[in-house]
């Protein structure tokens, strides 16, 4: 611990607000933490925090006082217990949530003389403070700055934007990509199951797949930039026409199509819309409400 690192509090010890804590530690700030089960602050104390009885106690104890709970509500209901006990602070809300709570979160922040950011951890727990973790930061430059060498501890730090809100949308829209990956993953594992193939067989096509397909995702990208969405690869019609055979294989071997049904609806849409020659990068526009 040295003397001349920021004081940090971290309030909530699941397993990544401990994984925080203890990142901070390691690189020799003063640390006070604190959890609504106590318990959990013991592994901890015994690498050097010291624990506060209280959350008004830790946030008392920190310039920067870190938030890691379940969810923002979670949040909202620690803060409105802490009122104006946080003027003056700095808050780092690194809970998981939407857009919207992150910048109502920001507006009581502000009411109670307190500086806000917010904050979309790109790494699990085990990660934390190695070279391939990052947290998305979003609320005032100048705050965000100030605090920058201590953040970076946790691994590498990307500003988002000044808009409370955009740390959680980054976070949720590559989280968006990674679900979509998974999903689609668990269903071709469920597919070749029913013939049984076993999964760890299949993963060896599978992974190679993926990755040359993904490899088309910047040129994707441009298109939706761009709004050209015109293909010589594979258009919408020649898709629309094929996924039939999708629901109804994932039917004749007893797979439910409820991921993939929706997709088909998709495609039928954009028929109708008269994109049949673009490219599956229409999608992308075709999802707004």
């Amino acid at each position: 611990m040295s003397p001349n690192k920021p004081q940090v509090s971290v309030l909530g010890l699941g397993m990544m607000g401990s994984a925080l804590a203890a990142a901070f530690l390691k690189a020799g700030h003063p640390v006070t933490v604190w959890n609504r089960s106590p318990a959990k602050t013991g592994p901890l104390v015994a690498q050097g925090a010291l624990p506060a009885e209280t959350a008004a106690e830790a946030v008392a104890a920190g310039n920067t006082v870190v938030v890691c709970l379940l969810t923002n509500d979670n949040v909202q209901e620690l803060f409105d217990t802490l009122g104006d006990a946080v003027s003056g602070k700095t808050l780092v809300n690194l809970t998981n949530g939407t857009p919207a709570q992150a910048r109502e979160l920001s507006a009581w922040a502000t009411q109670h003389g307190a500086d806000y950011l917010d904050g979309g951890i790109m790494a699990v727990p085990q990660m934390i403070g190695g070279p391939h973790a990052y947290v998305f930061y979003s609320g005032p430059q100048q705050t965000f700055e100030a605090h920058r060498e201590t953040l970076a501890v946790l691994g590498g730090t990307k500003f988002a934007g000044t808009d409370p809100g955009l740390a959680a949308l980054n976070d949720l829209a590559l989280l968006t990509g990674m679900y979509g990956m998974v999903l689609g993953v668990m269903q071709a594992f469920a597919l070749v199951r029913t013939e049984n193939i076993p999964a760890t067989e299949f993963s060896e096509l599978l992974v190679p797949w993926i990755s040359a397909m993904l490899a088309g995702a910047p040129e994707w990208a441009k298109a939706v930039d761009s709004g050209e969405h015109l293909t010589d690869v594979s258009s919408l019609a020649v898709n629309q026409a094929a996924f039939p055979n999708f629901l109804a294989t994932f039917r004749d071997q007893g797979v439910s199509p409820e991921l993939f049904e929706p997709f088909q609806a998709i495609l039928d849409r954009a028929i109708e819309q008269g994109y049949e020659a673009d490219g599956l990068s229409r999608i992308a526009d075709l999802l707004k409400k």
